[in-house]
């Protein structure tokens, strides 16, 4: 009976390397073309890269070498793949800590929300830019008071003659001083108290038209991210509506399931806790507490990787997998707050806070700014474990 069921255990543990067939070939790709990139050009791994890293001339050599619009049919530029061959290359870049946050939002969100929703036009004029690398968006969902709750945005768009008008102000808009639009949510009919998530619709907003504001929201280190995006009766043609009138709630939480059970929801420290064990390994270090927490480290990231590999094998397979992704997001992203906390206390038990290189120490101090946003993007971890509660038949 057990040499019966071996052969279905090790197909099962081999589908959660997601290192079969075609995706084995790729991860040995994008490997050698960042490794070949790095030397070129210099750039340094960092922690939490697809937010704080733009650099446009990484995305563009990206693009050049085929590593974007993954799943974008090739009438449009892009290589025609499946979700897991993205997956495969995400997790890479995001493991070596690439500069990816130019591209990341329109390669990640507005490429699949085309493909859905775009019109024709919408999607030759947007889609072989973004798998070129060179087409940068921004996503204008929270506002003041409605972060989590995007039912409660209030920014709305009014219908007029020659399109629509639109009003309001959207915030933490990550990238929008470099972007070239910002996918906008905003409320086109009136709220109905007993059917909230009605009534809204997106809109694809060129950032340089008239009546928008861009003012940035500056981290305490300096750095600036995000924005606060004003819209003061900007116009916006019936063309750049991005889907249905109306539609707008079911367009943006379609895509939820992959981006909340992507690698970006697990990977956020991986460059900080590869450096941080190639550190230590160089220290002679006789402690097994300190062999024991790493071991623990490495086991939680193992169990969190093949966890989002199976969510994105079930939605690749169009099976539902909301409540898998909301918990993979729940714990991957505490796991990623964790690890901070255990590399300091790892560094600071065996006396190696005293000595790290120069590129240590600065992921070090990028992971402890950061630390707190983890679980905050993608819909707070609490509201999350109300998603997964639902899902299970809990009021």
């Amino acid at each position: 009976m057990v040499l019966s069921q071996t052969p279905s255990a090790n197909d099962q543990f081999a589908a959660l390397c997601a290192n079969d067939g075609t995706l084995a070939k790729l991860r040995s790709s994008i490997r050698e073309f960042l490794h070949g990139d790095r030397e070129l050009h210099g750039w340094r791994p960092e922690v939490d890269s697809w937010l704080s890293c733009w650099d446009e001339e990484f995305s563009a050599r990206l693009g050049a070498a085929g590593f974007l619009g993954i799943t974008i049919p090739r009438q449009y530029g892009g290589a025609e793949l499946g979700h897991l061959h993205r997956y495969v290359i995400i997790e890479e870049l995001l493991a070596q800590g690439a500069p990816v946050a130019a591209h990341w939002i329109a390669d990640r969100q507005v490429a699949p929300a085309l493909l859905a929703y775009g019109t024709e036009e919408q999607r030759q004029r947007i889609l072989p830019r973004i798998a070129a690398g060179r087409f940068y968006s921004a996503i204008g969902m929270s506002e003041h008071g409605a972060g989590s709750d995007l039912a409660a945005v209030q920014t709305r768009a009014t219908k007029t003659d020659r399109g629509w008008s639109l009003s309001g102000a959207k915030v933490w808009t990550s990238g929008a001083h470099h972007a070239d639009q910002i996918v906008v949510l905003a409320r086109t009919s009136a709220l109905d108290p007993e059917h909230r998530h009605e009534g809204f619709t997106q809109f694809l907003v060129p950032c340089d038209a008239p009546g928008i504001t861009i003012d940035p929201i500056t981290l305490m280190s300096g750095e600036h991210h995000f924005n606060e995006v004003l819209f003061d009766d900007v116009h916006v043609s019936d063309a750049d509506v991005l889907g249905q009138v109306g539609a707008g709630w079911h367009q943006v939480t379609s895509e939820l399931a992959f981006e909340r059970s992507g690698p970006e929801r697990i990977l956020t420290t991986m460059p900080l806790i590869s450096a941080a064990i190639d550190w230590l390994a160089t220290r002679p270090i006789h402690d097994d507490a300190t062999a024991t927490d790493v071991g623990h480290l490495i086991a939680r990231l193992m169990s969190l990787r093949q966890l989002s590999v199976a969510v994105a094998r079930a939605l690749v397979a169009g099976e539902p997998a909301a409540n898998q992704a909301a918990l993979v997001k729940d714990l991957g992203t505490s796991f990623e707050q964790e690890s901070v906390d255990l590399i300091a206390d790892l560094f600071d038990r065996t006396g190696a806070c005293t000595d790290l290189n120069p590129e240590l120490q600065a992921m070090l101090a990028t992971a402890w700014l950061h630390r707190p946003l983890f679980t905050l993007r993608g819909g707070t971890n609490e509201v999350l474990r109300g998603v997964v509660a639902r899902g299970m038949g809990l009021r």
